[in-house]
């Protein structure tokens, strides 16, 4: 079976997907890194702002909050 991976951005609202990928570079990936971010990581998408950026995103035990353009570099498969 074939893997489909999305970036973590486009992951609906109340479905779990595992870290495949980090395509960030410098800063970005070290924060990324620091957050858990890591290959096989489980994060779910809970809930949007009403504007629509930012997402709130559970990430081992904590909600962390993305921008889409941050989330756009984290390659998830839905499971």
């Amino acid at each position: 079976m074939q893997e489909k991976c999305i970036p973590l951005h486009r992951l609906p609202i109340g479905c779990t997907g595992r870290v495949k990928e980090l395509r960030a570079k410098d800063d970005t990936r070290r924060r990324m890194l620091d957050l858990g971010l890591i290959s096989d990581t489980v994060v779910k998408a809970l809930c949007q702002s009403p504007s629509g950026d930012p997402t709130a995103y559970q990430i081992r035990g904590a909600v962390i909050a993305l921008r889409s353009e941050e989330a756009a570099n984290i390659m998830v498969e839905i499971f």
